[in-house]
């Protein structure tokens, strides 16, 4: 059989069930306000939520390092040959610092740190419990890794308890921990974690903690230190930090963060760390600079909150039916694929970049609207884009919450 006699009938089904998906392609700058496909569109679809992709001052120091003999674009290597640049180092000592963990580690993708710590971690005794909403990411790591993966649903404590009895009764017959794994902020509903219900229950049953808080980093709490600052609490020895680099931070990349036998094991151990290059010294130099932009940021959270809050009471006023999210994330739920082309595209004519979010990324009959803000939105921008939802509601219709159907 050819490749194409086994993919091409599987092609035509996404497209003709409203699941194809098709690469925008951007020809600016990174902001709220691009050129995408050839649309001059304010863009409400990016996670560069303290607009800070586009800052000058990144820029600036991006230019300089450029202009040093110093440093290079490529990294050449892996981190242990020698791709490990000095601004890599720096770079993870002052996540480490900022975070309070004795190290950090940093990563090309998130994807790649998801994969690399459950891989590293997990052994064939050990038991994986996941929230059913978690990343892609965190979903494969677990798939990939020698543990058990048993799923609980999303945020729901009483099941994750019940599964955590029983993997301890499970690990005093044949030995072998159980693992936590959930986002700090879900990605796709924009609702977060219970940190604190989920961290007793890990330091009760002698679980360790991974919380994947791309979304939270640089967002959530006083400091921006994400869903635990947020919550006041300080990750315990058995618990582990992912973040990524590529969302508030504006860059690109991720970490791990937590104490330094975890990071050594990982060196030692993660293939996805050991088996890739480097990525380039410059993006490191740039992460750097963003961190002391986010360390700083207390303004464009503020301003940031100040938005979401708008887009929330905007929404209720005309009626659309938002799901509870305190985070730049905020979810229109339409149910089906073909509907939530339709909203997307009318939003498209109406001058507004918001992508339709579809199956498999969120469960059947929940296809929806991904609406994210950053703080570089104005407020008319805002009030804007509430028109042309409000006009998309007149034309094409809205399913409320008890209509929506399985696809």
């Amino acid at each position: 059989m050819s490749i194409k006699a086994r993919f091409q009938p599987l092609l035509q089904e996404r497209l003709q069930g409203s699941l194809y998906r098709n690469r925008p392609l951007v020809t600016s700058a990174q902001n709220t306000t691009m050129q995408i496909n050839g649309l001059k569109v304010i863009n409400f679809s990016s996670n560069d939520y303290l607009g800070l992709a586009h800052h000058p001052d990144i820029r600036q120091a991006l230019i300089e390092g450029l202009q040093s003999d110093d440093i290079s674009y490529g990294s050449g290597a892996a981190h242990l040959v020698t791709g490990h640049h000095l601004h890599h180092h720096l770079a993870e000592d002052e996540i480490a610092d900022w975070l309070n963990c004795e190290r950090a580690l940093l990563f090309s993708t998130g994807y790649m740190a998801n994969l690399a710590v459950q891989q590293a971690l997990m052994q064939s005794n050990d038991i994986i419990l996941a929230d059913k909403l978690n990343h892609a990411s965190l979903i494969d790591g677990a798939l990939h890794s020698q543990a058990t993966l048993k799923r609980y649903p999303h945020l729901d404590m009483t099941a994750l308890e019940n599964r955590l009895q029983k993997a301890a009764q499970k690990h005093q017959e044949t030995g072998g921990v159980s693992m936590i794994v959930t986002d700090g902020v879900f990605s796709m509903d924009g609702d977060l974690a219970p940190l604190k219900a989920i961290q007793q229950l890990a330091q009760k049953y002698h679980a360790w903690l991974l919380v994947d808080d791309a979304h939270g980093f640089g967002v959530l709490g006083k400091h921006g230190k994400g869903c635990f600052e947020y919550f006041g609490l300080e990750p315990d020895e058995n618990t582990i930090l992912v973040g990524t680099l590529g969302k508030a931070f504006g860059c690109s990349g991720a970490f791990i963060a937590g104490n330094s036998v975890l990071i050594e094991t990982l060196i030692q151990f993660a293939r996805p760390y050991i088996y890739t290059t480097a990525m380039p010294p410059l993006n490191a130099l740039a992460i750097r600079k963003a961190l002391k932009q986010v360390q700083h940021a207390q303004a464009l959270r503020e301003t940031l909150q100040q938005h979401i809050q708008q887009f929330r009471q905007g929404a209720l006023d005309i009626g659309l039916q938002l799901l509870d999210s305190p985070s730049p994330i905020q979810a229109i739920i339409l149910g089906q694929s073909d509907t939530a082309l339709a909203w997307s595209e009318l939003l498209k004519q109406q001058g507004f970049w918001v992508n339709a979010i579809r199956p498999p990324t969120v469960p059947s009959g929940q296809a929806r609207l991904r609406v994210t803000l950053s703080a570089n939105h104005q407020p008319e921008q805002i009030k804007q884009l509430l028109t042309a939802l409000k006009h998309c509601q007149e034309t094409l219709g809205a399913l409320k919450n008890d209509q929506l159907t399985s696809e």
